[in-house]
């Protein structure tokens, strides 16, 4: 179990996030029947005395206004559930379990609780060791669990869930998912996110300003007897778009980075 541990345990400095980033994998979840949540602890990972918990934060990027450049806007939004027994929203997250990896434990959780499917990152956000604030739901004797926490790309959302009866889904723009973040922790994996969110573009950003800066292809026509007009060009306003839409998406989400709302 600790070996297992060991190995998906993240150094959260951000310039770490780079190397991290362009090796991290990504994985979709496959399709799978809406079967029942999964209830008792009989396989349920402890370490340290503390419970093993894994959750993600699902998101997607929502097409907004266009703007005078004539790009789509994107907003970056979150889904969060309500809490059966409190009046908060909180992100999909439950006991990691011996039988499963931490994201599909992950993933697990966002499907019985949220109903969402998508792509999970396998490098988790961070580490978090939290005190449970209910009494018969602690995670250990002493009341302590021992989170990781993911970042989901939402490909689907399912009309019917296990657990649809115990939570409802919200999806929220990042400053209103900070304000509602009822727990320290839930702002630090806010933190992470973004963090993530901003590399992430960045990057491809980066690979975009390659492509356009690469010398275009001429498309010759193969016919013998070809003119001076038979070609076709690749588009550099195209380039100059993609590359104009990628860097406001990451200015956006670096803003947000420096604007947070404090945790209440």
């Amino acid at each position: 179990m600790k070996a297992m541990i060991s190995e998906i345990v993240l150094p959260l400095k951000v310039s770490h996030w780079r190397a991290l980033i362009n090796k991290g994998k990504r994985y979709r979840i496959e399709s799978m029947s809406c079967v029942p949540a999964r209830t008792g602890r009989q396989r349920q990972r402890y370490e340290d005395n503390m419970r093993l918990v894994s959750g993600c934060i699902p998101y997607r990027w929502k097409k907004g206004k266009i703007d005078q450049m004539g790009d789509i806007e994107e907003i970056l939004e979150v889904l969060m559930v309500s809490s059966p027994k409190r009046d908060d929203l909180v992100f999909p997250k439950g006991g990691w379990e011996d039988d499963e990896t931490a994201t599909e434990a992950a993933c697990r959780e966002a499907q019985e609780e949220a109903g969402v499917k998508g792509i999970v990152r396998e490098i988790p956000l961070g580490r978090w060791e939290f005190r449970s604030k209910s009494s018969n739901d602690s995670c250990s004797q002493e009341g302590w669990c021992r989170g990781y926490m993911f970042a989901l790309e939402v490909t689907e959302e399912l009309e019917s869930w296990p657990e649809q009866k115990d939570h409802d889904r919200q999806w929220l723009n990042i400053e209103e998912a900070f304000r509602l973040s009822r727990y320290d922790w839930m702002c630090k994996a806010l933190e992470g996110f973004l963090r993530v969110m901003a590399e992430d573009r960045k990057l491809k950003k980066e690979e975009n300003n390659v492509d356009s800066s690469s010398i275009s292809v001429l498309y010759v026509s193969e016919s013998q007897n070809m003119s001076s007009k038979c070609y076709k060009r690749t588009s550099t306003t195209q380039h100059h778009s993609m590359s104009s839409r990628t860097n406001k998406i990451l200015a956006h989400a670096s803003q947000e980075i420096d604007t947070v709302l404090m945790c209440p």
